[in-house]
């Protein structure tokens, strides 16, 4: 099979298309013919030499994939409800840029009808990490304030919709007046301008002082202090990337007086079951959305496996509103 591997760790041009075995689908996994690859941060760390692949994960990058089932353990396919030819998309550990990849049964989803490989491609990595951390860990309700720190990644803008969807008021951030747009017309209540305005005074001013009650953030670093102050009481920080650095300080005062709640978690190094159990999830409270069109894929662009190296420069330069995709 065709594949893109990472040659040595580096810049984008790193990136090389090359072949690889074809992959062999263990007990519970099912092999997809790959049609779209979605393109992640992670994916960038891992080119840099920042992200190491979890024991027994495929060394070629990818962690989601659109196509169809060719094979695979066929009992494990059948209790799952799916048969040959049937068109997935799946979150993986590793190995989605790849024209085969193998995936556990559980971590893979029907394509919501009416999407086709590019748009299913781009669900998995953000769809998985918005449910665990935003409704499983921060626990976010309807009637609750929600602020998501990067409207317009991959992330916010899933993050921006699933959460207005769920009844939540939405506040996003992002660095320029275009892209504040762009939150707004996703269906974020308010938008901050991160670059000439002060996210915090802001958040409190569109609160009236009360502040938000979860908060998802990809920066960590000294934003943790400021996004403290922003947390309404039994408010919920939930940290995804560490894109401003690991150390912190914070005014944990305000931790004790508003019994506030600084979790986080990284999703690609978690068992199997935990994240069948997130697919289970989406399947049944996101998927009818998705098919309503009441949450859509925001595709901003897609690339030829071959110009994966375009697609990662593309990525660090923080000029996409939404997803970037490789297609085979």
């Amino acid at each position: 099979m065709k594949a893109i591997e990472i040659q040595q760790y580096g810049a984008p041009e790193v990136l090389r298309a090359g072949e690889r075995p074809d992959p062999q689908p263990g007990a519970g996994e099912l092999l997809i013919r790959v049609w779209a690859s979605g393109v992640n941060r992670p994916d960038v760390l891992q080119r840099m030499g920042h992200y190491p692949v979890p024991p027994g994960a495929s060394d070629i990058p990818g962690l989601e994939v659109a196509g169809d089932i060719i094979g695979g353990d066929a009992q494990a396919m059948a209790q799952a409800g799916f048969k040959l030819g049937d068109r997935v998309c799946a979150l993986v550990a590793g190995g989605g840029y790849a024209q085969l990849c193998v995936a556990p049964v559980g971590q893979c989803l029907p394509i919501p009808r009416g999407l086709n490989d590019i748009e299913a491609a781009s669900l998995p990595e953000t769809f998985f990490t918005v449910w665990s951390n935003v409704f499983d860990r921060g626990r976010l309700q309807a009637g609750e304030t929600f602020l998501v720190q990067g409207g317009t990644s991959g992330i916010g803008v899933t993050a921006i919709q699933m959460a207005k969807a769920m009844g939540a008021t939405v506040i996003a951030t992002a660095g320029t007046d275009d892209k504040v747009k762009a939150c707004r017309e996703l269906g974020a209540d308010h938008a901050i301008n991160y670059k000439t305005q002060d996210f915090v005074e802001e958040t409190k001013k569109l609160t009236g002082g009360k502040g938000v009650d979860v908060i998802l953030d990809m920066v960590a670093g000294a934003y943790v202090a400021r996004e403290v102050e922003c947390l309404a009481e039994d408010g919920r920080l939930v940290i995804i990337a560490i894109q401003g650095g690991t150390k912190s300080e914070f005014n944990a005062g305000l931790v004790l007086r508003r019994r506030l709640t600084i979790t986080g978690s990284t999703l690609r190094p978690r068992p199997v079951g935990f994240k069948a159990d997130i697919a289970a999830a989406l399947k049944r409270n996101v998927w009818p959305l998705i098919e309503a069109r009441k949450i859509k894929p925001i595709i901003h662009s897609t690339f030829p496996a071959e110009d994966a190296a375009r697609a990662h420069a593309l990525m660090e330069s923080n000029q996409h509103i939404g997803k970037i995709v490789l297609t085979w």
